[in-house]
């Protein structure tokens, strides 16, 4: 079955439509008797495995309720109204349950407001008065008890859309409590944060903008004012999220619950749904089915179909506690696409390439600069000052790192012993001399310096560390400032190479190219790409880390991470630290991208030359352009 789904051209509805229609089918041999739930694994999430059979369960209505919307179904549509039937039935053996207080069976309903909405006929007309009510009721749960100021507030207001939609009465009082939280996480220019927090991931894609465009369109007479506000917010957001996306397909591994895969370009999908026209239909229907293209190519699926937890491979090490088997199955948002009838132009469109975008891109509200080879086929985001409050496995690994790769993606620890477990691509990591390591999580400080993108961290009470990154095309510049009371060593990571790709041979017949820069820098080049480090104060041993497997999130091969090394005195005085880092998804001589005329000129003050030209200066602990 997952061969059939990697076979898929993915070039027209026709293609989307078989390809859900290839995720659904493994699927009916885990539904319980009553067809409540998917029991699709052994693994579990913080809300044990009875809720997690019923997320498995609704998650797949984000696609199926839209492909029955364009008129077509899914073999499983009669399975799951049983389901809904018994599920919201409360002398059923198989009952959902009655929630109380924050509960994750909040989120699920979202995906029943839809239905209510999107194919009252298919899922509200079949129900008699008391299957009805029993629904009813049952959703109406999440107008009883508060919700999670985050993007959870959008769940409520789903569920009283599909209310609306099928004549039943709507909490007004909760759902105006509702709207006003989600314009308080309002940042400007089509941002939202997720929450009072400071956290731009893909929650703002896939969750703020994607059920706002949906509430838009579906309520657009009903509530023009709110509906026109979500579509000219998500159209300001739609410039920038373009960015995260490379030539190829893939997006920017960055953030939590990332084994949602290709809900990151549920966007797009819900973008063309509500009709917004800024960005081309053409260049979102290639953005879309690009996607997926990448996403069926990565192994992802067990071999009768099923999605996984992970990200580019099965991988529970990088997964969130409420990561469960059927998590995954956000994915399904991205089918919402298929709420649009075979006549709709989105179909007939033909397919373009992403348009030419800066090589350099300042996105000031998440905090990132997003750098692109010149084939766009290589895309990478220097980051700094985010940080999930709800501090999630791996927080500091999933939003600290000081850059995040497409090609590369970037690495989880899988202990806390030494730099192999550790695997500190984009950090800088510091150890009490015993080898278990501390790297940046929260910033005390971030703010912009002309390009570069400051920030202040404190490992310990008494460790401060000033850094700056400084985008210079394929290269990035890393100044660090540490003040230190205490004796410490040092690790700092560039981009890893994978040493293992499919298809490929033997790990044992691999031979990397790696080149040293004096002993100062080293770098490795690959088939699966090129990276390499540069102390450019001279202080540093350069070295090769082999990682440990199973630790990147794009592949789970052992890796090559070119690292600077070096120890600290305790003392009084800043230590100084600049890294050039060079990253491409080629195979190349580093050696022959290196840029001599780079050079600091004092223990305080670093200036920066790209050939005979000034980049900038750091002085007095700003750094100025050119």
């Amino acid at each position: 079955m997952a061969l059939s789904i990697t076979q898929n051209s993915l070039q027209t509805r026709e293609d989307l439509i078989h390809l859900i229609t290839e995720l659904c089918h493994p699927l009916e041999k885990y539904y319980t008797k009553g067809k409540t739930r998917l029991n699709l694994g052994s693994s579990s999430a913080h809300f044990g495995l009875d809720i997690a059979g019923m997320e498995g369960f609704s998650r797949l209505l984000w696609g199926m309720v839209p492909l029955a919307a364009g008129g077509e179904e899914t073999e499983l549509w009669n399975v799951h109204l049983e389901g809904i039937k018994n599920g919201t039935n409360p002398d059923h053996e198989e009952y959902w349950g009655d929630i109380n207080g924050i509960d994750q069976r909040m989120v699920e309903m979202a995906a029943f407001g839809l239905a209510l909405a999107l194919v009252p006929d298919k899922v509200w007309a079949p129900l008699n008065d008391e299957e009805k009510d029993n629904l009813h009721q049952w959703l109406d749960q999440i107008n009883q008890y508060e919700v999670v100021e985050n993007n959870w507030q959008f769940f409520r207001i789903l569920v009283n859309t599909g209310f609306h939609s099928v004549g039943l009465p709507v909490n007004h009082a909760r759902q105006e409590e509702s709207f006003e939280k989600i314009e308080s996480y309002y940042q400007g220019d089509g941002w939202y944060a997720d929450g009072h927090a400071q956290q731009w991931d893909y929650y703002i894609s896939f969750a703020f903008h994607y059920y706002g465009l949906i509430y838009a369109e579906l309520m657009k007479k009903a509530d023009p004012e709110r509906s026109g506000l979500y579509k000219q917010r998500a159209s300001m957001f739609a410039r920038d999220f373009m960015y995260w996306f490379a030539a190829d397909g893939s997006a920017l591994p960055f953030g939590r619950s990332l084994t949602y895969r290709f809900a990151q370009v549920s966007f797009w999908s819900a973008y063309v749904y509500a009709g917004l026209e800024n960005i081309s239909m053409g260049v979102c229907k290639g953005l879309i089915f690009r996607h997926l293209r990448w996403w069926m190519k990565q192994p992802i699926f067990t071999e009768d179909g099923v999605l996984t937890i992970g990200y580019g491979y099965p991988n529970l090490i990088m997964a969130e506690n409420y990561n469960s088997p059927g998590s995954p199955y956000w994915a399904m948002k991205t089918f919402l696409v298929l709420a649009l009838r075979a006549g709709h132009p989105f179909w007939q469109v033909e397919e373009k390439p992403l348009p030419k975008l800066d090589k350099i891109k300042k996105l000031p509200h998440p905090r990132m600069v997003i750098t692109r080879e010149d084939d766009q086929q290589h895309v990478y985001a220097l980051v700094s000052g985010q940080y999930s409050d709800t501090e999630h496995a791996h927080n500091e690994s999933k939003y600290a790192k000081f850059a995040y790769s497409t090609h590369f993606g970037f690495h989880v620890p899988k202990g806390i012993y030494g730099e192999k477990q550790g695997a500190f691509d984009s950090m800088l990591a510091f150890s009490e001399k015993d080898t278990y390591y501390r790297v940046r999580r929260r910033c005390e400080t971030m703010e912009w310096q002309d390009s570069a993108l400051y920030s202040r961290w404190k490992p310990w009470t008494d460790v401060e560390v000033k850094t700056w990154l400084i985008p210079m095309g394929m290269w990035h510049v890393r100044i660090h400032h540490i003040y230190t009371e205490r004796e410490l060593d040092t690790v700092e990571g560039a981009f890893s190479v994978p040493l293992e790709q499919r298809p490929t041979k033997p790990k044992s017949e691999i031979t990397p190219h790696v080149e040293s820069f004096e002993e100062y820098g080293i770098g490795v080049c690959l088939d699966t790409g090129t990276s390499a480090i540069y102390d450019l104060t001279k202080k540093r041993i350069a070295k090769l880390v082999e990682t440990d497997p199973n630790t990147n999130l794009l592949y789970a091969s052992p890796a090559l991470l070119p690292s600077l090394t070096h120890s600290l005195p305790a003392g009084d005085q800043p230590v100084y630290l600049v890294t050039a880092v060079f990253a491409s998804s080629k195979t190349r001589d580093p050696l022959n991208h290196m840029i001599p005329e780079w050079v600091q000129t004092a223990e305080n003050e670093a200036e920066l030359w790209q050939g005979s030209g000034r980049i900038g200066v750091l002085r007095d602990n700003k750094w100025f352009d050119r």
